[in-house]
């Protein structure tokens, strides 16, 4: 029986820690590994909660990382339903929510990322909902009828994603932004106008420029609306609230660890401790690519963070320099994203928005391309992962002109 005290100790059951344990027997690791999860479910994909889990057609089955079996089967152990309290580095044990204490020889923190709350008055009325784990995703799932009206706090791909699944099951939906345009902080002025546009035509409700003062209720602890900065009332039956996150770094704050936006990680996922390494929403992480330190919310950062963390313990190279990527799914749009957009200098607009398939290039002054935003053109999604992955330089005005055949543009 492999010896827990060497082993190793994953803190948070989601993609990044369900996938860092597969990885550690993946490469070879012998030793315990021990994998802890707040929910009482084994790891799964949470991007869909948002699409096939409330338009009913996915199940937790389908959305399991792996099925039940391959922990057991692969000396995992997995504790479920369990939290963690606190992190005793100098004695290299974490302390459970129980009181139980428990050894590692090396510590993977997962701990994912905490929901912004909306500090108005009326959080506390029924419906208020917010939607991280499939519990969340099952009340609001609830309220998604014909004829009921739905509010959404917050014009981000969670809140878009939602917006449709709703729309699609026949309930009323008002999106209220607070910024001018949906997508201010992830999204190019282009794809947030087309976006606007086609979820517009679906008889979805946009309130750009808006901010919520309050949540009205009926006076018997009922959601009957919110109250507008601007005076308006906004009247619906449920509110669901999805207004962005922060890494969920508390834990390892409280234990000393170097903490900004985030668990500050190098490379290769270590923190400011040797023995601890924190992967996924919770870090905040060395983008080699661009240069820069960044936390990211994606299931492939997750991923990539899960396989540097694997890599480093098993002691084997670990992967520089990844493009990040991310998407999204809403209504009938395929938006896919590559790269992230710093320094750019100019964008280029290949295909046309009219016709509902387009991308827009990000590019330095130089033309090296910086990032990609694609709606319905995955070859282009896919040309543009290849050139940013390239550092590739590239002219505007063939990259525009679509009659050149992106296979040109990789050579």
């Amino acid at each position: 029986m492999p010896n827990a005290a060497t082993g190793v100790v994953i803190v948070g059951a989601g993609h990044a820690g369900g996938s860092a344990a597969a990885f550690l027997r993946q490469f070879g690791w012998q030793g315990a590994v021990t994998l802890i999860g707040s929910e009482a479910v084994f790891p799964y994909q949470r991007p869909p909660l948002s699409k096939a889990w409330l338009k009913g057609t996915a199940a937790l089955s389908d959305l399991e990382l792996r099925p039940a079996d391959f922990y057991a089967n692969n000396d995992i152990d997995v504790r479920l339903g369990t939290t963690v309290s606190a992190i005793d580095r100098a004695e290299k044990v974490i302390k459970l929510g129980d009181g139980e204490t428990l050894a590692y020889g090396r510590l993977i923190l997962a701990t994912g990322s905490k929901l912004r709350k909306l500090p108005v008055p009326g959080m506390d009325l029924k419906p208020v909902l917010e939607l991280r784990t499939n519990l969340d995703a099952d009340r609001i799932k609830a309220e998604l009828q014909p004829g009921r009206r739905l509010i959404i706090v917050g014009g981000g791909y969670v809140g878009l994603e939602v917006a449709a699944s709703a729309r699609t099951l026949g309930a009323e939906v008002v999106v209220i932004e607070r910024e001018p345009r949906l997508l201010a902080r992830v999204a190019s002025t282009a794809l947030s106008e087309h976006v606007f546009a086609h979820h517009d035509s679906k008889g979805v409700r946009i309130e750009l420029g808006a901010s919520v003062a309050a949540i009205s209720g009926d006076g018997g602890g009922r959601v009957t609306g919110v109250q507008l900065a601007d005076g308006r009332t906004i009247e619906g039956d449920a509110v669901v609230v999805g207004i962005g996150a922060s890494g969920h770094d508390a834990l390892a704050r409280a234990a000393g660890l170097t903490c900004s936006d985030g668990i500050k990680v190098d490379a290769a996922a270590r923190t400011s401790d040797p023995h601890i390494y924190a992967i996924g929403d919770c870090s905040n992480r060395q983008l080699m690519l661009y240069w820069r330190d960044m936390r990211l919310e994606s299931v492939p950062n997750a991923v990539e963070q899960a396989k540097q963390a694997a890599s480093d313990i098993c002691g084997k190279p670990v992967a520089l320099a990844e493009v990040p990527w991310f998407w999204s799914d809403q209504f009938d749009m395929r938006l896919q994203m590559a790269g992230l957009p710093f320094d750019v200098a100019t964008t280029v607009l290949r295909g046309d928005p009219a016709t509902g398939k387009f991308a827009v290039f990000h590019l330095k002054g130089d033309g090296c391309v910086q990032a990609v935003e694609a709606v319905n053109m995955t070859p282009e999604y896919m040309a543009g992962r290849v050139l940013i992955g390239k550092r590739s330089i590239i002219d505007p005005g063939r990259l525009a002109d679509t009659t050149i055949p992106l296979k040109q543009l990789l050579l």
